[in-house]
């Protein structure tokens, strides 16, 4: 087969991975997944099947192709493996829910992502950033990403509960960390059996998830009783009605809530850890950025109107958020036979596995890939480039109801936490990826270094 053109997808005949003895595809997979995709998507090009017993694969790298499955044919799939597995925390949350049950919910939901709301957060954004950063001691080294889990449940739980969980931020991470260490061999085919078995895995999994229920299900009896409209996501959904006029039950509420739990703080707390971990290693950068904080906010505290200012500090968490995805991998199954428009067909039942991961590493769309450079993001730049070459908040209709949430709490929080302080690595520390359901950084440790002291 002739190789493909630069920059179009490959032509029909697909190469097919086959194990050489069982289990060995998914124990490759599991030791090192985003090594595995992308050595697979080198050797054998933006088409390659897999075959894992039963299951068959689809890796599917270029553009054109994460279009076809996300938006053109986006009514013939449904969400993959991993995300199926994911309603063993999340329930029949936005994130998980299908087809109407979706639609219905994401309408409801709505309103509290409108661009006029999302600037009413910002101020809860900036306290949250500015209560880190008063933290925080000249060289007493932190775990970065600690700190940033902290900081965005506190933004979270603000301003989509309108509630104080500083007291329960240590306990929720630990319960965040423990229900999702299991997810990573729980996505692989057949790990659903691993709940059969009395592993430590598992009991960690079963306390952290009792824990996130019993805090959100408090949460929501609370604002019952309470009755009042707060303006916040919450309010809206316990007034919402559907056409029958019925409220959502506390099950539902509880679906929704750990959702937003989970893609509002910890998939924000993972970019902003990575932006630090470039920053440190990308010093023109780190200078480049504090003299664009300097220019624009001048020691201040920034507000929603900064931010399309602050193009370097929206750039830096761009490249954070293209080299380090929180989502890194997105998993969709064929409800029927699709045939993509460089003739692949997925068969019915197959999974089509589009990794941000890789297609965001790839030299055709980001020349020089593993570097870190903002000119990646000014209006030319992106305008050159393939729609659908950059996608960490996925596409279409299951795009990211909280996309430009994370956008302004990404840059206002950097923007805040950087005026004040720089971070330096660590003495020894080496950071290691850790892909579980989200991209977390392993071993991320810093020393803050003072800027200067910021009139407030």
């Amino acid at each position: 087969m002739s190789a493909p053109a630069p920059g179009r997808a490959a032509a029909p005949g697909v190469p097919t991975v086959r194990p050489r003895w069982p289990g060995q595809l998914v124990l490759q997979m599991q030791r090192d997944p985003l090594a595995f995709f992308s050595q697979a998507q080198a050797t054998h090009g933006d088409v390659v099947r897999f075959a894992f017993g039963r299951e068959t694969v689809y890796l599917l790298s270029h553009p054109d192709l994460v279009r076809d499955v996300l938006l053109t044919h986006a009514q013939k799939f449904h969400k993959g493996l991993g995300l199926q597995r994911a309603k063993l925390l999340l329930g029949e949350g936005l994130l998980t829910s299908e087809d109407e049950a979706h639609l219905r919910q994401r309408r409801l939901m709505q309103p509290a992502f409108h661009k006029s709301r999302i600037a009413t957060y910002a101020t809860a954004m900036v306290d949250a950033a500015l209560a880190t950063a008063g933290r925080w001691r000249p060289g007493v080294e932190l775990d970065v990403p600690a700190e940033m889990a902290r900081l965005t449940l506190a933004v979270v739980a603000k301003t989509l509960f309108d509630a104080d969980v500083e007291g329960a931020a240590a306990d929720i991470g630990q319960a965040l960390t423990d229900t999702l260490g299991l997810f990573g061999a729980l996505s692989l085919p057949y790990g659903e059996l691993l709940l059969k078995l009395p592993l430590p895995a598992v009991r960690r999994f079963r306390r952290g998830k009792a824990r996130l229920d019993a805090e959100v299900f408090r949460m929501v009896s609370e604002r019952r009783r309470d009755g009042r409209d707060r303006g916040d996501l919450l309010s809206m959904l316990l007034a919402a009605r559907d056409e029958d006029g019925q409220p959502m039950s506390d099950t539902q509420l509880r679906d929704e809530a750990m959702t937003l739990f989970l893609a509002g703080h910890e998939t924000t707390a993972n970019a902003l850890a990575w932006a630090f971990h470039l920053l440190g290693e990308n010093p023109r950068v780190d200078a480049a950025l504090q003299e664009e904080l300097r220019a624009v906010l001048g020691g201040r505290r920034p507000g929603p109107e900064d931010v399309p200012q602050l193009r370097l500090t929206t750039a830096v968490f761009a490249e954070a958020l293209r080299l380090y995805p929180p989502a890194w991998v997105i998993g969709r199954r064929a409800l029927q036979r699709v045939q993509l428009q460089d003739g692949t067909v997925v068969p019915t039942g197959a999974l089509a596995v589009l990794s941000p991961w890789v297609v965001h590493r790839d030299a055709r769309w980001f020349p020089q890939p593993e570097r870190m450079q903002l000119e990646r993001w000014t209006p030319e730049a992106r305008a050159s480039r393939h729609r659908f070459a950059y996608f960490p908040f996925g596409a279409g209709t299951r795009s990211c109801i909280g996309e430009p949430f994370a956008w302004m709490e990404g840059t206002l929080v950097l923007a805040v936490l950087r005026s004040r302080w720089q971070l330096v690595p660590g003495p020894g520390s080496a950071v290691h990826t850790e892909p579980k359901i989200t991209l977390r950084a392993r071993g991320l440790r810093m020393r803050p270094l003072t800027v200067h002291t910021a009139s407030d």
